[in-house]
């Protein structure tokens, strides 16, 4: 894997640059790269990944960053655009908790499943729920159907706000989504999610970037990490490269290429990157109205080695809220009253003797702002603390048994990749059509990164990525 730069025209001319190794980057550059294009890949952190990332500690202790659940299609779309030995180490997560004051409850997240709680347990009339979701089913991005997710609840479950939260809630978590949010960005996500259940990938997200490390040399992409894009070249309205330069120091590379596949931010992208003087007047202020979706913080946590949680009462990921009900805005609230607690178990990575925690909070970034590195340090502690706190109703011993503890903030996002506002979730829904239209205001210009809610996620990546590549390719065949 070259590091290295050298400024030799012919080395450094490629049909493809693609900025960014998150999931939907590493899967358009796949794809290109085993249609017969000749890509680059380049990588500003010093492993390739995006959020799907590990990091390590002492004592052989590794933390997946965000490896917490997907939907079964992912299983599809490894094997298709990626290979067979990925795609079967995908596996599910059957025990999906909830415990809030409204109900505790535990399911396998399927629509067999969740449509027996609703019925049985929640008394919702069984017709009411298969046509909720054959509905939520058949919301389409090409519908230009205005309801939002507040409205389309409403249509179904007036007044029910225990339903909203059961239904509502984890897909708040894997995506900031809000009730006010277009109602097709909820139905898809959820469909998708509660066809058969939540998904992960057995090994550990460093196993997964690992095997998709290798696919793409197989497949010819040269790939570079530590490589931070410093400026998209834009000639006369047409892509022309990429100029490559670290931060403080003044040596630069230029690799050229008639096309750039951003995995970046879409702003980041935008303004940072090319420069708002190459695009149009209304597609500036277009872009500029983008709302960026919401940050989190995380709490990770190493148990000793050989001490074991119990499954049956934490599960694999436990919805645990202590707010009278659902609201995206106290999801958001600097004082936490929910979390998410993805439990890893040695089965989740096989060949360990440990079990890990990871607790996970939307969170405002503005909030993380402001404080000075001391008072900083302490607010990191004191969400470890308070995370213990709650995490003590469901592993009593947990401090008794801990070996390692670390915060992750919105700064921490922002500082690793970039990200605007430190955003986990790319930009709202609107953000999708903007995303869409750069390559019709640069030629060769085009976008894979999160975006509109239904292109976020693990998934959402990777098939966003497939799109992207799939449009690339058509311009490719063009020229």
């Amino acid at each position: 894997m070259n590091n290295s730069y050298n400024n030799n025209f012919y080395d450094n001319n490629y049909d493809v640059i693609v900025i960014g190794s998150g999931l939907g980057g590493m899967t358009a550059a796949n794809i290109l790269g085993r249609s017969g294009h000749r890509v680059l890949l380049l990588e500003q952190h010093f492993q390739f990944g995006g959020l799907a990332a590990t990091f390590r500690r002492r004592n052989e202790i590794i933390f997946d960053v965000s490896l917490h659940g997907f939907p079964v299609g992912m299983i599809k779309s490894c094997r298709r655009y990626w290979n067979t030995e990925i795609a079967d180490q995908i596996v599910q997560l059957p025990k999906i908790r909830f415990d809030n004051p409204q109900f505790s409850l535990e399911t396998t997240f399927d629509r067999e499943d969740f449509t027996r709680l609703l019925v049985e347990r929640f008394g919702v009339a069984e017709e009411t729920v298969v046509r909720f979701f054959d509905k939520a089913r058949s919301l389409s991005h090409y519908d230009n159907d205005r309801q939002t997710v507040r409205e389309f609840f409403n249509e179904f479950f007036a007044g029910r706000m225990d339903v909203v939260r059961l239904l509502m809630e984890p897909i708040t978590y894997a995506n900031g989504s809000t009730l006010d949010d277009p109602a097709l960005t909820y139905g898809i996500v959820f469909s998708n999610f509660m066809s058969k259940g939540v998904y992960t990938f057995r090994g550990g997200t460093d196993a997964l970037i690992d095997r998709m490390t290798t696919e793409l040399k197989k497949n010819g992409v040269e790939l570079r990490k530590s490589s931070p894009v410093h400026r998209i070249l834009v000639e006369n309205g047409q892509v022309a490269g990429v100029v490559v330069q670290k931060k403080g120091e003044t040596n630069s590379c230029i690799f050229r290429s008639k096309v750039v596949l951003s995995n970046t931010n879409l702003k980041g992208t935008i303004f940072d990157l090319v420069g708002q003087d190459h695009f149009s007047k209304e597609f500036i202020e277009t872009a500029k109205a983008v709302r960026l979706n919401n940050s989190s913080t995380q709490v990770y946590l190493a148990l000793k080695p050989n001490y074991l949680i119990d499954e049956n009462q934490c599960g694999d990921l436990l919805f645990s809220s202590t707010a009278t009900e659902f609201s995206s805005e106290k999801l958001l609230n600097r004082q936490i009253t929910s979390r998410t607690f993805s439990f890893y178990y040695p089965k989740t990575r096989p060949g360990t003797n440990r079990c890990y925690i990871v607790s996970s909070t939307n969170a405002n970034f503005a909030d993380w702002l402001g404080f000075s590195q001391e008072e900083y340090a302490k607010q990191k502690s004191q969400l470890i603390e308070q995370t213990l706190d709650h995490l003590e109703k469901y592993v009593p011993d947990v401090r008794e048994h801990l070996d390692w503890a670390e915060a992750a903030t919105p700064n921490t996002f922002k500082r690793y990749t970039g990200h605007w506002d430190g955003s986990s979730f790319g930009t709202k829904y609107e953000g999708l059509a903007v995303s869409r239209r750069l390559s019709q205001e640069i030629s060769g210009l085009f976008h894979a990164g999160s975006v509109g809610i239904i292109m976020s996620g693990w998934l959402g990546a990777v098939n966003y990525g497939v799109i992207a590549a799939n449009d690339v390719d058509a311009f490719l065949l063009k020229r």
